[in-house]
């Protein structure tokens, strides 16, 4: 039989077999033996052969050397990649429990709803980033104190009003009794929450929704979740979990993680504490850090937020897990065994706003130059309650390292390493320092102002003389003159509701709606 050679380049179809000898299966067909080569090929026919066109395979037979040469022309195979699409993406944000933690902030209002930076509210933060990242269709799921969210996210993310979402949607789902028995209770957790909404995406306008953003409401950080979502397609995973690296002191506050060297999350410890601690320490080397980084970071702690492909999540919470109510602690270690459960790294500011000095901390580092976040971007703007407030007015004051929200009146004080929130009043003489002030709902007129001094009464605002340090002041707090708020024994933990103030983890809190009468000292 005649002799055959033929030499492939770049990527082609796999073909039908043809050719000779069944010396073994080959990538196209049928190997050809080393017997078969015919080894009379002059160098002209050798670079005949390894010649090769753009966007084609040249297969060249040689039958024999007085047949003309017969040329059989391959397309080259084209793998696109999947590009993420938002309009295949729904967001769940969820509205968090009790928020027990941040009491008293959360007394009248859900933790999303927290004001943070002097005019935005925590829910601002992953709705700005749904916005800027192109996802539309977003879910907030409601359950404790929702009343001030509720109307806040009316306010602002709807058709009519504020940000115009186009062919998206906002929708609150708060949690309300439905038939069966576990229609009859609250939302249990994190996972019970959604499971209970899983209707919503078996509905119509959600039948092309192939990935489920989970997201917290009590975050303060910046991210393009559609490079999240990006990871996770790339990598054909299940569930992808977002993930910081996390040193010693708070590793103990998230839930840990051990990956392999592809990225896959091997095991998942939700708040470990003792022994089972230091058990999720690994080399974060893998992630990138340097070893002086890796030895400060030793663990990779979860930010809690997950993306998942819509039909596993609806599969592990309406088949698999029934029982389980929380993503943390329950959803996520099991189906790190038997799914495709990754890893994604978020290597930039992120921070869980989940007691009050966390809180606290967070909202003065926004004032240090420079801040390690920072609210204004003109790429990806946080969007918030457009006030329609006036400029602030600032009359001989001493500002340092501070941040002034709009429509304040500061009268001959002094601002130092201070966050002032929206319609806010200090009067001469005030001295503020290290302090979140959250600032009015509403203003009082200079006539109501006057008449209720007249009467020995306190406005709202800061009064004459007062000085302030280490205090978060809650919404339309009324500070007499002449008063000191600065924790000087340095009380760890006090409750004195009556007073109009908390003290925890030694930062003292000025309830919402409090008067400090004249000449109080704390």
């Amino acid at each position: 039989m005649d002799s055959c050679c033929a030499k492939l380049s770049g990527n082609v179809h796999q073909v039908r077999k043809r050719g000779v000898g069944k010396v073994g299966t080959g990538f196209w067909g049928e190997r050809v033996g080393a017997s078969s080569w015919s080894s009379s090929f002059s160098s002209q026919q050798w670079k005949s052969l390894r010649k090769e066109r753009r966007g084609r395979t040249i297969c060249r037979a040689i039958l024999t050397p007085d047949v003309d040469k017969e040329n059989l022309i391959f397309e080259r195979q084209v793998f696109e990649k999947q590009y993420a699409n938002p309009n295949s993406v729904a967001a769940i944000i969820l509205g968090g429990g009790a928020g027990t933690r941040l009491f008293p902030l959360t007394n009248t209002r859900a933790k999303p709803a927290v004001p943070i930076g002097g005019c935005y509210r925590l829910i601002d933060v992953p709705m700005s980033n749904c916005i800027n990242s192109g996802i539309r269709k977003i879910f907030i799921l409601t359950q404790f104190n929702s009343a001030s969210l509720n109307r806040h996210i009316a306010r602002i993310y709807n058709f009519g009003n504020g940000v115009n979402f186009g062919d998206g949607f906002v929708e609150v789902l708060a949690a309300m009794q439905t038939p069966g028995e576990s229609g009859q209770r609250w939302f249990q957790g994190t996972a019970d929450a959604v499971r209970q909404f899983i209707w919503v995406f078996e509905d119509a306008k959600n039948k092309n929704v192939e990935h489920i953003l989970i997201l917290s409401g009590d975050h303060l950080y910046r991210m393009d979740y559609m490079d999240f979502v990006q990871k996770h397609i790339d990598t054909n995973a299940d569930i992808t979990v977002s993930c910081v690296p996390m040193d010693d002191s708070r590793a103990s506050d998230y839930g840990l993680m051990k990956i392999d060297d592809t990225g896959r999350i091997i095991q998942f410890s939700e708040k470990p504490k003792g022994p089972k601690l230091k058990s999720m320490k690994v080399d974060t080397t893998l992630l990138g850090l340097s070893e002086k980084e890796a030895e400060k970071y030793p663990y990779i702690a979860s930010m809690g937020v997950y993306v998942f492909r819509t039909d596993v999540l609806l599969k592990l919470l309406t088949q698999k897990y029934l029982s389980c109510n929380d993503f943390g602690s329950e959803i996520i270690p099991l189906s790190v065994k038997d799914h495709n459960v990754q890893a994604y790294l978020f290597n930039d500011y992120w921070e869980d706003i989940g007691t009050i000095k966390s809180f606290f901390d967070a909202n003065l580092a926004l004032t240090e130059q420079p801040p390690k976040f920072e609210f204004y971007d003109p790429k990806t703007p946080f969007y918030t309650s457009p006030r329609f407030l006036p400029p602030t007015k600032v009359e001989n004051c001493r500002i340092v390292d501070a941040i002034i929200s709009h429509g304040c009146f500061l009268r001959e004080c002094s601002v130092q390493h201070s966050i002032v929130g929206v319609r806010s009043r200090l009067e001469y003489g005030v001295e503020l320092k290290d302090t979140m002030m959250m600032g009015a709902d509403y203003y009082q007129t200079e006539s109501e102002i006057a008449s209720l001094l007249a009467e020995g009464k306190v406005p709202i605002g800061v009064g004459q003389n007062t000085r302030i340090r280490n205090c978060i002041i809650d919404k339309n707090a009324k500070i007499g003159r002449d008063v000191v708020i600065a924790n000087g024994d340095g009380v760890q933990e006090a409750d004195r509701p009556s007073e109009g103030f908390y003290i925890r983890s030694g930062i003292t809190v000025i309830l919402k709606n409090a008067t400090i009468n004249n000449g109080t000292i704390i």
